[in-house]
């Protein structure tokens, strides 16, 4: 709990209508294991970014939220669309299809940052680099990495392929190429320690339940974010995302029962995404 950040305990604690009340901020916050003097100097740089106004102060303030460029806000919900995805593979919905997708690219150092943004965007999405500049995934991604390619008028440097046929170092079997290619035992892990906090009862009281949403919403993320989001067909199984994602589901639907109807919004952006 200590290794969240305190900007995302504000960002997770802004309800509705777009404030945070101060004195919530800071007994959640003091939950997790941060000082006063911390939750501080976060609302000075975040009223200083332009995130957020203040008014009043210490615990009696209340924040508004007042930043809504890209990027004002800590990703408290992975992409919808991708969590949707992966409670689909967890029921069966989404079997593999065989094939494998693969990306090649070759971009001049001269336009660094476009290749750096096109790499940064096949791993994102899951793909695991073969070599250099080649990267290979079993889900078809390649409508998200054209466009992309397209915005960063790389489409001209970008070669798209699909096989059944994929060795890589004389490695064919696609459960052994999934074991070769992803970090599957820290990926685990981490759904490890989703599951093990899901599966934790909440301390008995407001302040208390909102700290253990905070908590889960960052260890949901921590897990979700770096996993490729395999088929179950090239994954050991049981496998823990599922089991996880799976307890993280009732915890929220606990969690979500036992708060008020001015909680913070962040039960139903969970909500939405779990649906």
């Amino acid at each position: 709990m200590s290794a969240i950040p305190t900007r995302m305990v504000v960002h997770a604690l802004v309800r509705e209508d777009g404030t945070v009340a101060g004195e919530e901020l800071y007994e959640v916050a003091a939950l997790l294991g941060m000082t006063d003097q911390q939750v501080r100097l976060c609302v000075k740089r975040l009223v200083t970014e332009g995130r957020f106004t203040v008014e009043g102060r210490g615990r009696r303030a209340v924040l508004r939220l007042a930043g809504t460029e890209p990027g004002a806000a800590p990703a408290l919900v992975p992409e919808v669309e991708f969590v949707r995805h992966a409670y689909r593979q967890d029921r069966g919905l989404e079997p593999w299809d065989g094939f494998w997708h693969a990306f090649a690219f070759a971009v001049p150092e001269s336009t660094r940052a476009a290749r750096d943004s096109l790499r940064d965007a096949l791993t994102g999405l899951g793909a695991a680099p073969v070599q250099g500049g080649l990267y290979v995934t079993p889900n078809a991604i390649g409508p998200y990495i054209r466009a992309h390619a397209a915005d960063l008028d790389l489409s001209e440097a970008l070669t798209c392929l699909s096989t059944r046929d994929l060795s890589v170092g004389g490695t064919c079997d696609p459960r052994a190429l999934a074991e070769r290619l992803w970090p599957l035992p820290e990926i685990a892990e981490r759904y490890g320690e989703l599951r093990a906090l899901a599966e934790r009862p909440a301390e008995p009281g407001p302040a208390a339940g909102l700290a253990h949403a905070v908590a889960l919403a960052a260890a949901f993320s921590a897990a979700m974010l770096p996993d490729p989001l395999l088929p179950p067909e090239l994954l050991p199984q049981p496998w823990p995302g599922a089991t996880a994602r799976a307890a993280a589901s009732e915890a929220w639907a606990r969690l979500g029962a036992a708060a008020s109807a001015e909680g913070p919004r962040l039960f139903r952006l969970y909500g939405e995404a779990l649906a």
